[in-house]
């Protein structure tokens, strides 16, 4: 057999990730409580605000994308270079990815990807019930993976003061 190294902290290093996570980039506890009462907030005014009125699910996939094949798709059609002048209709603003999902490469290609195409990445756990948790946000029973799309809306803007208080 082959020496492996033990890893000391799995948490510290997702897999396959080209860059190290910090604890303080994990979402969990009163924070993470905090997190997604904001989102919540946000996307509560930012839906009574919008003027067409669209039903429900609709409105939320137009501004966010929602499950792990989604936001890839989003993700691998945005450019990786930010001095490209050509556009994608879509931009994603930010990432959210249930850290403890089993298994862990379901979700460990989006933070490498999101990282290349300089999208930030926000990462919550909850003892198993994170993607409840998430899922709740979207209407859905569980998600593991969500994007706020970049569309200039109010939850938009949500989304920035949440970024900035990072």
């Amino acid at each position: 057999m082959k020496d492996v190294a033990p890893i000391i902290n799995p948490e510290k290093k997702m897999e396959g990730a080209a860059t190290t996570v910090k604890e303080s980039d994990y979402y969990e506890g009163e924070r993470l409580t905090h997190l997604l009462g904001l989102v919540q907030r946000g996307i509560e005014t930012s839906k009574t605000l919008n003027v067409n009125s669209l039903p429900d699910k609709i409105w939320l996939k137009k501004q966010i994308a929602i499950g792990i094949n989604e936001v890839t798709r989003v993700l691998e059609r945005m450019k990786p270079n930010p001095n490209d002048t050509r556009q994608t209709p879509v931009q994603l603003q930010v990432v959210i990815i249930v850290a403890d999902c089993k298994p862990r490469m379901l979700t460990k290609h989006i933070p490498n990807l999101a990282a290349s195409r300089n999208v930030p990445v926000i990462y919550i756990r909850d003892h198993k019930r994170a993607s409840l948790r998430l899922g709740e946000l979207v209407k859905l029973k569980t998600a593991l993976a969500i994007g706020f799309k970049a569309r200039g809306t109010d939850l938009n803007l949500i989304i920035q003061q949440i970024l900035s208080k990072r």
